[in-house]
């Protein structure tokens, strides 16, 4: 498996050039671009600054792995859904002009007086709808596991099934939620063959099984990027040293 951070939070304030330096210099592969914050990869770039991101990428041995979204699906208002549809668009888009595999979006649980079954198959015929986009350009739509309700894995299995698309993946986010009598053995499985990316968040927890997921993922033939998604800090290169320490540690085998 490979070792990158994704930029909520801890390199939320470093611009592009700081982030590669430092992400080399540590030894991680790899990256997910969150919007919103100063590295400034977003949909309103010119021709010519997504040429110079991807550059940027290019001289460097970090891979960009994705962009994360915030754009979501399950809102009782229509008109609110077409228009995350379009901005999901514009992050394909961007995506592919970049050099990103993929583009990360998030189901954010259920509106109030909504039902739950067909919120869950909203999202997922949505969801459809942009992985058939995003195929277009070969970028992958990786739909976090997240918000109440929804983040519970059987609803995340659910929307996977409704949306059909083999275009659609699943960024497992280690959440609390996931843990049954302190084992992930029942939740994994759900979405195993569907995880193309995997948050880590505090690995001190020891109230998450970190070491049985790593050879849960190991044992599904997982071998893409887990990234640290972790808060900030006003020291956020001995935090990341620190947290790769921790993440070599729990390595299968």
């Amino acid at each position: 498996m490979r070792l990158g951070i994704v930029t909520y939070n801890i390199g939320k304030d470093w611009d592009l050039p700081t982030m590669l330096k430092h992400l080399e210099e540590l030894g991680y592969e790899g990256v997910e671009l969150r919007t919103t914050h100063k590295h400034g990869v977003e949909i309103s770039l010119s021709a010519d600054q997504r040429a110079e991101v991807k550059r940027l990428f290019s001289a460097s041995p970090v891979e960009l792995v994705g962009l994360g979204t915030t754009c979501e699906f399950q809102a009782i208002e229509r008109a609110t859904v077409r228009k995350n549809l379009e901005e999901a668009r514009e992050f394909i888009r961007l995506a592919h002009d970049v050099g990103a595999a993929g583009i990360k979006v998030r189901p954010n649980g259920v509106p109030k007086g909504a039902d739950l079954n067909g919120t869950l198959r909203q999202i997922g015929d949505s969801l459809a709808e942009i992985a058939e986009f995003g195929e277009g350009f070969g970028v992958k739509i990786r739909l976090e596991v997240h918000g109440e309700t929804t983040q519970l894995l059987p609803n995340i299995a659910t929307i996977v099934k409704a949306a059909a698309h083999t275009n659609l993946w699943v960024c497992w986010n280690s959440n609390a939620t996931d843990v049954v009598n302190g084992s992930i053995a029942t939740t994994f499985p759900l979405v195993a063959n569907r995880i193309d990316m995997v948050h880590l968040h505090d690995m001190t927890d020891a109230t998450y099984p970190w070491r049985e997921l790593f050879q849960s993922l190991e044992k599904s033939g997982y071998h893409g990027f887990t990234l640290a998604e972790i808060g900030e800090s006003s020291d956020p290169v001995r935090v990341l040293r620190y947290f790769r320490s921790l993440w070599q540690a729990y390595q299968p085998g």
